[in-house]
């Protein structure tokens, strides 16, 4: 047998190494990148985890197919990283037993176990047999000619390369190099709590079913849950489980697909919920701010309160109304710092406050002017009287003390968006866009059918006449917000931009209907 140190120099060449990556396309996408380590691959963008996990496979299939075999005067490749895939740091100490790479040289490849990376390696049948989680591909042909043709004259204990042929010093018997170890059977898949049979045929079917219980159970380990690939999994599920039903005759086969694809519908319509898509939606999906559809509904409740509860007149009070109930909508109190009032766009927010005061909507534990000034290391504990939980414990509202962040935070999101800040929009413009964000079908266009939303709807919510109401609109446009409006005596229609649909919270068509009912 061939034998090597791992930290010895050799004059054969480095094996060749290939390395496909799967990476996210960019923050609220469902779309991957696959990339490759030779500079000649072009990076390639898939719309799936599942896609793209698909084309980085056959990628690297192409590399091994294009390489045949591995080269039988290549050394290792993982030793240009002193095997570290393979050998711990204490074996690599300088008093250790050093690594001896030997055997045949092989094609091996290694993967990630969350499929993120694949790797394929030319290596010595040791490496390979030493690194976690290797299949060797293919192997170098064992050469032929007599054994006894390559003497040997390097001194005991000296590391022997099968590419040298030293000087011969006459015949002398050279022992035949050892064959590599004969593969250790392949263990049976495992899927659904079922054993894969070696034997099944098709083969493809077999290899199918083999690799989709290795996804389930690397998404099982996955940090978060990624509904779109947990039901394109369950559909891949329900197709083989069908195929191996009418394979083997087996009934109960055939009821677990039955089962994969009533899993797949449910997961496929979670997912078109949270992405507020509906079933018949043409949209793409969006990674939305507030993405459970019971929170789209418990913002436009806030917003119906506070058209018909805000104390005072005017658009500059009814948008710093809405955000202080969003900051006391539990129990009545919050807490409140100077920045959250000073960044609304108002006119005179300190005559604001003192109005509120005064009239009693508010109640303050200092002066307005003490108010505008916290800082949040340190701030303000606020009181609306009016938001205070009555005896049974029910109040206004129906969310809870965990919802409650969420939908401020929305809110905080739209009214200090860059954009708007740039722009110097007023405090109407900043409630027409937290206004138009509520009122929405999946893919941004205003209202749920063609006509758009009612004019009396907008003038009920934003306390404007419909001729400010215009200039509100191209306020919005010039901010990237809006695209297409158009405005008439009845209707506003339009779209919101790509850009702010994650803050959008859909109207769903069932609530549309109970709302028409």
């Amino acid at each position: 047998m061939t034998e090597a140190t791992a930290s010895e120099p050799d004059e054969r060449v480095l094996g060749r190494r290939w390395t496909v990556r799967l990476d996210p396309a960019g923050r609220g996408s469902t779309a991957v990148r696959v990339s490759c380590s030779r500079p000649a691959c072009a990076e390639q963008r898939l719309p799936s985890a599942a896609a793209g996990r698909a084309a980085a496979v056959e990628h690297l299939k192409s590399h091994l197919r294009a390489v045949a075999e591995p080269r039988a005067g290549a050394y290792c490749a993982c030793r240009a990283e002193s095997c570290r895939t393979h050998l711990s740091p204490a074996d690599r100490q300088p008093g250790g037993q050093p690594w001896r790479c030997g055997g045949a040289v092989v094609l091996a490849v290694v993967g990630d176990r969350q499929g993120r990376w694949w790797q394929a390696m030319e290596c010595c049948a040791r490496c390979a047999a030493a690194t976690p989680g290797a299949k060797v591909v293919t192997t170098t042909p064992v050469p032929s000619g007599p054994a006894g043709d390559r003497p040997s004259t390097a001194p005991a204990g000296a590391p022997r390369f099968s590419d040298t042929t030293p000087p011969s010093a006459g015949p002398r018997g050279v022992p035949a190099p050892r064959s590599s170890p004969a593969p250790h059977p392949r263990p049976h898949g495992r899927i659904a709590q079922r054993i894969v049979p070696h034997e099944l045929r098709p083969t493809p079917l077999r290899d199918e079913l083999t690799a989709l219980g290795d996804q389930f159970r690397a998404y099982q380990k996955q940090p978060e849950p990624d509904l779109a690939l947990l039901a394109d999994l369950h559909e891949r599920k329900a197709r083989a489980f069908t195929t191996w039903a009418e394979v083997t005759g087996d009934t109960t086969l055939r009821r677990e697909a039955q089962r994969a694809e009533q899993a797949a519908a449910a997961a496929r319509s979670q997912h078109l919920q949270r992405t507020g898509l509906g079933a018949d939606a043409d949209g793409p999906a969006v990674s939305r701010v507030l993405n459970v559809p019971a929170q789209w509904e418990h913002v436009r409740s806030v917003l119906t309160y506070v058209a018909e509860h805000s104390p005072l007149p005017g658009p500059d009070a009814r948008l710093l109304v809405l955000m202080l109930t969003l900051r006391t909508a539990h129990g009545g109190t919050g807490n409140v710092v100077g920045q959250d009032i000073t960044a609304l766009g108002l006119t005179e927010p300190p005559d604001l406050v003192e109005e509120l005061i005064d009239c009693g909507w508010l109640v303050v534990p200092g002066t307005a002017e003490e108010l505008l000034a916290a800082r949040p290391e340190s701030p303000i504990a606020v009181t609306v009287p009016s938001l205070a939980l009555h005896e049974d414990g029910s109040g206004p509202f129906a969310f809870g003390r965990k919802t409650r962040p969420r939908l401020s935070g929305w809110a905080q999101k739209i009214v200090s968006d860059k954009k708007l800040r740039k722009a110097g929009a007023t405090a109407g413009t900043r409630l027409l866009a937290l206004t138009l964000a509520t009122h929405t079908d999946g893919s941004g266009r205003l209202g749920t059918d063609d006509r758009g939303i009612a004019l009396g709807t907008l003038t009920t919510a934003i306390p404007v006449d419909p001729g400010a109401l215009r200039q509100l609109l191209d306020q919005l446009t010039a901010a990237a917000w809006l695209t297409e409006a158009t405005l008439t005596d009845t209707h506003l229609t339009g779209h919101l931009t790509e850009r702010v649909l994650p803050l959008t919270c859909p109207i769903r068509q069932t609530e549309e209907a109970d709302r028409a009912g």
